[in-house]
């Protein structure tokens, strides 16, 4: 029984050193379903935590300590921030996330076809910018090394693989130019 203990103390003290946050570490978890106890929790682990900002319960975010998130920027339930020890994702002022977007800033590696791709580590480290006032549509993914431009609008579903310019519309997979925002 005293073992038992033992494990699971260093399991709760393992869960809150963790730089991340989801609902598969329920001793921290929890706090998101509270305004009050989510502020607390996601200023001591992000880079930057915004005023009105939010990350609601069901959303990952894997390395806080490398994401900066801007004035009023919900982070929604199905999100998955995924950043790196060497990449960075930045989401300036008033972005807009649907449930279920995806951001990515490094890639599996997969040179080495006599090795395991899970055993290759990662590669392709680079930073994603979302700037201020863009939309990103549900279960959107983002991938390493884009820039959302100011007031740009991602259709739902899309794949975004390049920048986006401000003030245009993209959608598809891989996205494209659906039109200009004027």
């Amino acid at each position: 029984m005293l073992g038992l203990l033992r494990a699971t103390l260093q399991r709760i003290k393992w869960m809150r050193q963790q730089d991340r946050i989801g609902p598969d570490l329920p001793i921290t978890h929890w706090r998101l379903y509270l305004k009050s106890t989510m502020n607390t929790l996601c200023q001591s682990k992000f880079a930057y935590f915004g005023e009105e900002a939010e990350v609601r319960p069901g959303a990952y975010v894997v390395f806080c300590s490398r994401v900066h998130l801007g004035r009023r920027v919900v982070i929604r339930p199905s999100c998955m921030l995924f950043s790196d020890p060497q990449g960075f994702i930045t989401i300036e002022d008033d972005v807009m996330l649907g449930s279920g977007v995806h951001v990515y800033v490094s890639n599996h590696e997969y040179s080495n076809p006599s090795i395991p791709i899970i055993d290759q580590g990662s590669c392709n480290f680079s930073h994603v910018h979302l700037r201020r006032g863009c939309w990103i549509g549900a279960n959107a993914i983002i991938l390493p090394g884009v820039e959302i431009g100011e007031n740009a609008v991602v259709g739902a579903g899309s794949i975004v693989t390049k920048n986006v310019p401000a003030r245009t519309v993209v959608a598809g997979n891989p996205a494209k130019l659906v039109n200009n925002i004027e």
